[in-house]
């Protein structure tokens, strides 16, 4: 699975419900596709922005913010994607977010972290938009 795939997959999908790869909205990227093919349950995976549960939009920030009361450490999922990946388990290191920013297409200087970061937030915040998601005004570019 993808690791945009396994953040939209924790956020929107928390019990499993769901495509568990969260079709991407770009179609035209061939790894995308062949990814998200297929559900493994014969159906086609969900078109990018379907709703998570039957027509109702997945509360981004109700869930994250749930997460993070339950999370010992203190987490600014908010404004960094560094933290929203702790907060989701998942790997945050320079090198996963390399990834991230691949399957994002990403096309600036990936050595420059900082700028990287803020952009992939803020695609990984549209991402969760377009698949079914309901993001605060605040977070929306």
């Amino acid at each position: 699975m993808s690791l945009l795939g396994k953040i939209v997959s924790k956020i929107l999908h928390p019990f499993g419900g769901g495509s568990a790869e969260a079709a991407p909205s770009d179609t035209s990227n061939p790894t995308s596709t062949a990814t998200t093919g297929s559900t493994g349950s014969g159906g086609a995976a969900a078109p990018s922005g379907g709703s998570a549960q039957g027509g109702e939009k997945v509360d981004v920030e109700q869930v994250l913010n749930d997460m993070a009361a339950k999370n010992p450490q203190q987490l600014n999922w908010r404004t960094s994607i560094v933290d929203l990946m702790k907060l989701l388990d998942l790997d945050s290191s320079l090198t996963a977010r390399k990834q991230l920013a691949d399957e994002l297409h990403y096309t600036g200087d990936k050595d420059d972290s900082a700028t990287m970061n803020v952009w992939l937030h803020k695609q990984v915040i549209k991402k969760l938009e377009e698949n079914g998601g309901k993001v605060p005004a605040d977070l929306k570019d």
